[in-house]
């Protein structure tokens, strides 16, 4: 079996490519303090697949390229959603979907926020919580109502988590 099929390639770019593109549809709330990045609740499809920890994280460089936080955004934020998706992956599925989706509420929080302490030099209490506040109602809670519904439909599952 080959490491990396064309179809698994191909699932890997389409996904990454909608990560940006949903990140910069909502470019005004993706960037700075307050983030929805709605993109965000894509990290989720991790806790089905290890593949999607390649996508988001590419799709989170490329995005984070566009940020107001410049450089350190694409090097620190692509390392939280690194982090973030590689414990989705490891820990959260024994855990459960709920508990998958606070990883990136968490580790963007504190890393993001730190971000935004360094660049503009915001108190980082008040940065990590709304960066909390954004992860938590896009992956949280949308993300959880998202992914729930689509898990009853057989064929969405089969398609995101085959090889």
């Amino acid at each position: 079996m080959e490491l990396f099929s064309a179809r698994r390639l191909t699932r890997i770019g389409i996904v990454a490519a909608l990560y940006i593109v949903a990140t910069l549809l909502c470019a005004p709330l993706a960037y700075n303090a307050v983030q929805f990045r709605v993109s965000e609740m894509m990290m989720l499809l991790c806790y089905y697949h290890k593949d999607y920890i390649i996508s988001m994280t590419i799709g989170c460089f490329l995005a984070n390229i566009f940020s107001s936080l410049g450089m350190i955004d694409v090097v620190f934020g692509t390392s939280a959603t690194l982090i973030a998706a590689l414990l989705i992956w490891f820990v959260g599925r024994k855990a459960g979907l709920i508990v998958s989706s606070l990883f990136p509420v968490v580790v963007n929080a504190v890393i993001v926020g730190l971000e935004i302490k360094y660049v503009f030099g915001d108190p980082f209490w008040i940065n990590a919580l709304y960066v909390a506040l954004g992860e938590f109602v896009c992956v949280t809670i949308a993300g959880v109502l998202v992914f729930k519904m689509l898990e009853k439909n057989k064929g969405f599952i089969k398609l995101i988590t085959s090889n």
